[in-house]
């Protein structure tokens, strides 16, 4: 009696992709996991010139940073950090007071902040009070030279990476099982219990004759 095994080429391959597909969904949202907050603006702005000094520093990000072990400093020409009480969050806003009576000149404050995912992340931006031209970029800045501006592109393009590594292996895995499929014989696969050395048929006949 033959027996006839018939094997879905599909299966493996479905199978491989699923695992494929499985492993791309996990990827996606480790890669975001790594995108830290992003500072977007500050006031007074980066290499701005302001006429006083501002009674208190802005820092606005694109989420919610932690307050706990957020700091921002605001050195004078000396060194003198001139920062008054502790950092104010609310929302994406991060201020810090600056002390009454700081004197004129070259500030750096020098940021420190913890971000919504948990990181710390920190920075530094300058700006000059009392001078005799001020520039009208007093305005808050929305390019912030220190600020990190690159964490949000190389996080897309991480999990961009990502995604694209995974699609790439789908479809080299898709072609190998295509190749094999074309490859194989059109009567698709099918073993059974056969004589391996077929009798001719004179000697069958040969041998029903002789039977008695």
């Amino acid at each position: 009696m033959k027996t006839t095994h018939r094997h879905s080429p599909g299966g493996p391959l479905a199978r491989c992709l699923l695992v494929l597909a499985t492993a791309a969904f996990l990827m996606v949202p480790a890669a975001a996991a790594q995108a830290h907050d992003v500072l977007e603006s500050t006031d007074p702005a980066n290499g701005s010139t302001v006429r006083t000094v501002p009674a208190k520093i802005g820092l606005t990000f694109d989420h919610t940073p932690i307050a706990i072990g957020s700091v921002v400093r605001v050195d004078d020409a000396t060194g003198t950090d001139q920062a008054d009480g502790p950092v104010v969050i609310v929302n994406n806003h991060v201020t810090q007071a600056v002390k009454t009576g700081a004197p004129d000149g070259k500030y750096t404050v020098i940021w420190r902040v913890v971000s919504s995912d948990g990181h710390p992340i920190e920075g530094t931006l300058t700006f000059t009070a009392g001078a005799a031209n001020p520039s009208a970029a007093a305005a808050p800045s929305t390019s912030p030279a220190s600020a990190g501006t690159g964490t949000g592109l190389q996080t897309g393009l991480v999990t961009a990476g990502a995604v694209a590594a995974v699609l790439l292996i789908a479809l080299v895995v898709a072609g190998i099982f295509i190749k094999r499929r074309l490859r194989s014989p059109e009567s698709g696969r099918e073993t059974g219990t056969t004589s391996p050395h077929p009798v001719p048929p004179e000697r069958a006949g040969q041998g029903e004759a002789a039977s008695p």
